[in-house]
């Protein structure tokens, strides 16, 4: 596949970088990226991982906008308000690249649906808000050998990781936080707070981790860094990184799969 004289120009700047180059570039127009949740984290991520050119999107959220998602959520106005995300989160995408591909599904993510929506990704970008859902979503990777990027965010905090629990010797996110969320959901931010511009900085950095994902084995850029958590501090600021072990017995990508 070439990239057409209107499609060098919109990329040059990713072109340039010899870490990204055209083979890159080419390669991202080729992925099949899925981004379950549109909130603080996915609306950031969203427009980044559309501008870097991901041709195929689909988008899974089954929310409504509110007014006090505004604070953070980037993809919405006023206007917004009262309708569905997902509707909105395409039609903003159509309309800042009619090139890509975006399909969208605005049900509620289940482990009994979860593997239908993920089972033709290259990746699966998470930024949910709960543990139930991200666990579910965790299993139906592992299941249709899908790599997981993983993001989470609240008040001053935010972490990041990349998951590939379908491979034998790699972790999963369940192998991260175990079973003891299946059922329970933690604390939300509207109970903690949350500073919106910490949910911009955890989603602008998963998407750059969603084109390295994406560009393994294709450029200098491409490092999935498996199974490594990034730790985002907005308080001081800083950033850590620590790495997970498979378990085997996880019940997820384990012998008790």
């Amino acid at each position: 596949m070439a990239l057409s004289p209107d499609r060098l120009d919109r990329f040059a700047r990713h072109i340039v970088l010899p870490e990204i180059g055209g083979p890159g570039q080419v390669a991202l127009a080729n992925r099949h990226l899925v981004l379950v949740g549109l909130g603080g984290i996915g609306s950031p991520a969203l427009q980044y991982l559309a501008g870097a050119g991901i041709g195929r999107l689909t988008l899974i959220d089954d929310d409504r906008v509110d007014a006090s998602n505004l604070q953070r959520q980037t993809l919405y106005n006023t206007r917004d308000i009262g309708h569905g995300k997902a509707v909105i989160a395409k039609r903003w995408v159509t309309g800042f690249d009619p090139a890509l591909d975006v399909s969208i599904s605005d049900g509620r993510i289940t482990p009994d649906n979860a593997g239908g929506l993920v089972e033709e990704a290259d990746l699966v970008l998470d930024g949910t808000d709960n543990f139930a859902t991200r666990l579910a979503v965790s299993d139906a990777c592992v299941r249709a050998d899908v790599p997981l990027l993983s993001a989470a965010v609240g008040r001053f905090q935010g972490q990041v990781g990349t998951f590939a629990g379908h491979l034998a010797d790699q972790a999963c996110y369940r192998c991260f936080v175990g079973d003891a969320f299946d059922a329970e959901d933690c604390d939300s931010c509207a109970e903690d707070g949350m500073l919106g511009a910490m949910a911009g900085w955890v989603g602008t950095f998963a998407a750059m981790q969603a084109v390295r994902v994406l560009l393994d084995g294709i450029s200098g850029f491409g490092d999935p860094q498996w199974g490594t958590v990034q730790l985002l501090d907005g308080m001081k600021p800083a950033m850590r990184s620590f790495n997970i072990a498979k378990d085997p017995r996880c019940r997820g990508c384990g012998s008790a799969a």
